[in-house]
């Protein structure tokens, strides 16, 4: 594959979130506001992109029968460092992130992109699919956050939208409200997936009528 299919991959057809479902602790339990969503997702594009950088370049030298403990060590000194970072430059939202910035480790995604991709790519493409598969993360987290949020309080990223008489919704900020948006997320994404398939099943049915009228005429003259 292209890097532009890489990344379109990691990104919307295989992300984390609306196709696998994976990382869910941190996606029900952060996403109360955008800004919390965006900060997750920000950790976790950084620690993907080391711990994909560094199992690329020692890819042939780990071996196979104790790949996933490397890996898994490998990914917790990214975790631990991104920690301190952001414990030492961005105290206050590292006190609401909390228990979820440790808790990158154990996130499948991570593992999952080091052992199905890292593990087997050069380095560059290593780098785009992490920044392919953060991406698509971070998006959904700030996308449910944003969506919480909103209903939640009348505000994106802290910002009034509905002004001061809106009448909070405080179920959004609760984890059943997190589902239930969720839920609609996950509707939406799959009719847009839908049109996606059908308009590409279109496009291709076009080029194969084009291709048969063109051999058509060919053979008549």
């Amino acid at each position: 594959m292209t890097k532009s299919e890489v990344f379109f991959d990691g990104f919307w057809h295989n992300n984390a979130i609306f196709a696998q479902l994976l990382g869910m602790c941190p996606l029900l339990g952060v996403t109360t506001s955008a800004g919390n969503g965006f900060w997750m997702g920000a950790a976790t594009v950084l620690v993907l992109l080391g711990s994909n950088l560094v199992v690329s370049l020692v890819r042939g030298v780990i071996p196979k029968n104790v790949r996933i403990p490397a890996y898994i060590t490998i990914i917790a000194a990214f975790v631990t460092i991104v920690g301190m970072a952001m414990n030492a430059w961005m105290h206050e939202m590292y006190l609401v992130l909390g228990l979820f910035i440790p808790l990158i480790v154990v996130n499948c995604a991570i593992l999952g992109r080091a052992e199905a991709f890292a593990s087997k790519n050069s380095i560059s493409d290593s780098l785009v699919d992490a920044l392919a598969v953060g991406s698509g993360f971070t998006f959904a987290l700030v996308l449910l956050g944003g969506v919480r949020e909103l209903f939640g309080q009348g505000a994106i990223f802290g910002i009034t939208v509905f002004g001061d008489s809106y009448p909070d919704m405080l179920m959004f900020i609760l984890p059943p409200g997190a589902f239930i948006a969720l839920g609609f997320i996950l509707a939406g994404v799959n009719l847009i997936n839908r049109k996606l398939k059908a308009r590409a099943q279109q496009q291709a049915q076009m080029v194969q009528m084009q291709t048969v009228q063109t051999e058509a005429v060919e053979a008549h003259s």
